[in-house]
């Protein structure tokens, strides 16, 4: 096991993980972005049919 953490702390392919590690969490966040705007826009466009369907109001 001492050996392994000897080998893993001396590696320096791990700044490459590191970099992926970055990368990918930028491009979740991109799409976390990207999903919640697309959500709000699509609840609003839901919204506006769902007032334009609604009945007119009764006029006396």
């Amino acid at each position: 096991m001492i050996t392994k953490l000897k080998r893993f702390v001396s590696d320096e392919s791990g700044a490459t993980a590191i970099e992926y590690g970055l990368i990918a969490t930028l491009i979740a966040l991109a799409v976390i972005v990207a999903a919640r705007t697309v959500g709000t826009n699509l609840a609003l466009q839901f919204t506006s049919v769902a007032g334009n369907l609604a009945p007119p109001a009764a006029t006396k």
